[in-house]
């Protein structure tokens, strides 16, 4: 009996070894760090977030702020490839809106981009 176990233990780290070499040499999803370069135009301060995926940026419950009149540049991490749509709103007034919105549950054209390896995507909110 001692015999088998440890051939059962001897075969069991064989295939972690195995397991962690495959997942050392296997090629890991390509990240991005690309920028959004966020434009207020519009007469009041707005909120705004964005939502790719599986995830969101600045993430949980936070998002971003940005007064009228100013600009933004907001760097993310994200997938290569991966769809990221942004959502903004009035602060104080969520029924003005831009994008899919405070929700994430609007539809818009032009509110979702591609994630590049690198580059800037330019998004202006005016009235």
């Amino acid at each position: 009996m001692a015999v088998s176990a440890m051939l059962f233990a001897e075969s069991k780290s064989s295939l972690a070894f195995a397991c962690a070499l495959a997942a050392a040499l296997l090629p890991s999803p390509a990240f991005a760090d690309m920028s959004f370069y966020v434009v207020n135009d519009y007469s009041k301060a707005i909120a705004f977030e964005f939502v790719g995926q599986d995830r969101a940026w600045p993430g949980g419950d936070k998002v971003y702020m940005l007064e009228r009149h100013r600009k933004k540049s907001v760097p993310i991490d994200c997938k290569a490839g991966e769809r990221i749509c942004y959502g903004a709103w009035e602060i104080g007034n969520d029924k003005v809106l831009w994008g899919i919105g405070p929700d994430r549950d609007k539809t818009c054209e032009n509110c979702c981009s591609t994630c590049l390896s690198t580059g800037n995507t330019n998004i202006t909110i005016s009235d």
